[in-house]
Formats: structure tokens, sequence, C-alpha cells
């Protein structure tokens, strides 16, 4: 009797380095591919009602649709199909459904360190205790038994994470790009099948478009075509323009590119062109993105907390008039509402701009830092519930941050960071 798999593809949007996909195409003589489409916010502790938006804005539907009509092109061409389901209430309830209509013998879905990936696989596992269930991790640098500490004594703080790290763990090696596949199954069709949206919104910048295929031009681009990278650490604090950074933490996010593939990338680079400060504080970038997956992990429910993992009291409330306006850039600040009619009209932000609207919701505004982080998660194309929160936590004094609730003069930032007002002139006038 044939064997017949599904991969559940999440946050794992690619062929390159998906060692699920691999596993299970060894273990099966069938694979349904399968994406579900959910409207369930990542946080469990928002009264998202309050923030008057969904849970997930036009930019970041764009960049989806075509990032999975990119990876759809690349599995016919393995002679696959990408099966896309829209479950309003329950994804686990709808694989559940798939699995018994069509006599599935094993299930694969990459580890993510999200808080709500990593409970609905538990629940899948619950509900199907016969299946075989197959899950690898490719979506971090470093597997939790390669990190040099037990994940409860993870460092709470990065410099110390850091430096262990380096010293101590060995990067997971690559798993190669997915060359075959077994043929597809007949399956009977669920109550749940997704039809295909219009794309959203057009991108602002032209190269920001989502998929595999883009993120490799993007890196090929960032690191071997133009030699960016070799000038990174000078220019990572730009606000506008689309050579000072690397831009690839949308295709991270979306898992359109592994952070293996990148940190492979600037090795080999470093090897053949050159290597100094600014080809290692790329990497430096990916260690933070790394910290906070994995004090994601640790911290579980409380990454969501408004006192923090530490419960540490903290007064700031909701008032939807100073929310509307700093979502809507009509703060006064100059430097922040510049930055939020460019997050809002393109769905990016700098890492400078995050640092300082963030500063200016909680300390300016006083305005409980969980609700700047949904709007983050609506409108980022680069959303990333472990960095997005973290970082917010970071800023609000009840994360990461040793020295804790970090606060930016706003106008020496603008002097510094932007002191021809070309920056706040081009969006204020928008």
């Amino acid at each position: 009797m044939s064997r017949i798999g599904i991969h559940w593809f999440r946050k794992d949007l690619r062929l390159q380095d998906n060692e699920s996909l691999q596993a299970l195409a060894k273990s099966v003589d069938h694979v349904i591919c399968v994406y579900i489409h959910s409207s369930q916010n990542l946080s469990p502790d928002i009264e998202y009602s309050l923030c008057k938006h969904e849970v997930k804005g036009n930019h970041r539907k764009r960049f989806l649709r075509e990032s999975l009509d990119d990876l759809n092109k690349s599995l016919e061409a393995l002679g696959q199909t990408l099966i896309e389901l829209d479950e309003q209430h329950s994804v686990v309830a709808a694989l559940v459904e798939m699995v018994k209509a069509n006599n599935i013998s094993a299930i694969s879905c990459e580890w993510h360190c999200g808080f709500n990936e990593r409970a609905q696989w538990e629940v899948l596992k619950e509900s199907l205790p016969d299946l075989e269930f197959i899950q690898c991790n490719s979506s971090s640098l470093y597997d939790q038994s390669g990190l040099p500490f037990p994940l409860d004594e993870l460092p709470d703080t990065f410099t110390p994470f850091r430096k262990k790290v380096e010293k101590r763990s060995t990067r997971r090696p690559i798993c190669l790009h997915v060359g075959s596949l077994p043929p597809p199954y007949s399956m009977k069709e669920t109550s749940s099948r997704a039809k295909k949206e219009n794309k959203e919104s057009q991108p602002h910048y032209p190269l920001l478009v989502g998929g595999e295929s883009a993120a490799k031009r993007q890196l090929d681009y960032y690191l071997w075509d133009t030699d960016l990278l070799s000038n990174y650490k000078q220019t990572r604090n730009g606000l506008d323009g689309w050579d000072f950074s690397s831009k690839l933490s949308a295709w991270l996010a979306h898992g359109c590119i592994s952070p293996t593939t990148v940190a492979d990338a600037i090795t080999e680079y470093e090897h053949q062109r050159t290597k100094n400060d600014s080809t290692y504080w790329l990497f430096f970038e990916l260690l933070w993105r790394e910290f906070f997956h994995w004090q994601h992990v640790k911290n579980g429910v409380s990454s969501f907390d408004k006192a923090g993992p530490k419960q540490l009291e903290i007064t700031s409330h909701f008032d939807q008039s100073k929310y509307d306006d700093w979502c809507n850039g009509t703060t006064g600040y100059d430097i922040v509402d510049a930055c939020m009619k460019q997050l809002n009209q393109t769905g990016f932000m700098s890492n400078r701009g995050r640092q300082l609207v963030a500063s200016c919701f909680v300390h300016e505004l006083n305005l409980d830092w969980r609700y700047g982080a949904a709007y983050f998660e609506y409108q980022l194309i680069d959303f990333d519930v472990a960095s997005n929160y973290g970082n917010w936590q970071y800023l609000a004094g009840v994360g990461a941050d040793p020295r804790g609730h970090r606060q930016f003069n706003l106008v020496k930032q603008t002097e510094f960071y932007d002191p021809s007002r070309q920056f706040i002139q081009q969006w204020l006038v928008k």
C-alpha cells in the first residue's frame, strides 16, 4: 500500500535548505504540499479590537502571495503543486480533516520558534497519535542541541549569548536544494480550499517582491554584484533607499531563504572578496535574530506579556487618540511621523526608524508597547514574531536590554541621522 505524506508549509516557503521536506520525500510514495491561510493573530495577549485593524496588512499579504506563487512555480517544475487552504478558525482541524479523508501516513513541517506555531504542532500530534510526524529545524543557525547551554539557562541579554555561541557552537549544516519529490496525490477536496486573491498592493521598492527566486537575486545583488556588504557597517543606519542594508529580513521572515544560506554566503564572500567589520556585522545581525528566536522559545507566552518575562511593573496604558496619531504619522515628532508614513505606504521601515518610533510610543506617548508591536505585526512585510516582540520588549524596558527602559532623544537622533531633513521632507509631504 502506498504511503502518502503531507508537507505543511508555514515559514519555509523554499526548496533550498528545507530539511523537513527532504526527510518526508524519502519516507513516502506520494506527497501533498499544502499551505493554510489563517487570520489568527500571533499574540495571545492583545485586544485587537482596540487596534481597529486586521492582523495582516496589504503589504504582507502581497509579499506572501508572491512568495506562494514562486513556491508553486518551483514545485510544478518537480511535478508537484501547492494546495492552499483557507481556515478562519482552526488550522489543526483543517489538517486533521485532510489526514482522515486521504489516508495520510506521515506529515512534515519545519520547526519554528513561534509560540503559536509550536503549540499547533503539539495539538496536531495529540489529535493524530497514529500518524508519523517529521519535524526538522532549518529556520535557525544552530540546533537547540548545539547551543552551549540548556534552554532554561539561555542568557537573558545578547552579549553573553553571542560570546558563548561564537566560541563554542557550530552552525548546523545546510540542507541542499530539493531536486526531486515523489509524485502528488489526488486528494479528496476539503471544505476550506482557498481562492487565490489578487495582489493587495504594489511594492514601493521594486526589488522587494516575495519568493525564493527574489531572495536569491537579492543575496547575489548585495554580495556579489555590488559588494555592498563590504560597507554594511557604515551604511546600516540609513533611513531610506535600497542599498544601505541587505533587505533580506523580509525573505527570512517568510522562510524564502534560510539564515544558514545567508551565513554561508557571507563566509564564502569573506573567502573570495574581503573580510572586514562590515561582513562580520551582517552575521552579527543574524546572531541577534538567533538570540530573539531562542529567547522566544525560552520565554513562551511571556514574550507577549506587558510586564515581560521578568514581570517588571510598568505604568503605560492604551489611549486610542494617541495610538491613532502614532499609526497615522501625526504625533508632531517629525522623524517619527516620517517613519510611520513610510511604513504605511511601503510596509518597510529601517532598523533605526523602528527604534525611534518605538521609543516615542513607549516614552513620549506612554503607551502600552504591545499595541505598537501589534501594529508592526500588521504593517511590516518582514514581520517576525520573535524579533518583533523581542525588540519591543527591549525598548519598553521589560525585555533583553540590561540597561532597561531605553529612550532616544528624538531631536538629537534627527540631527544625526537626517541632518538635512531630506528624509522627513520626502515622507511628510506625501
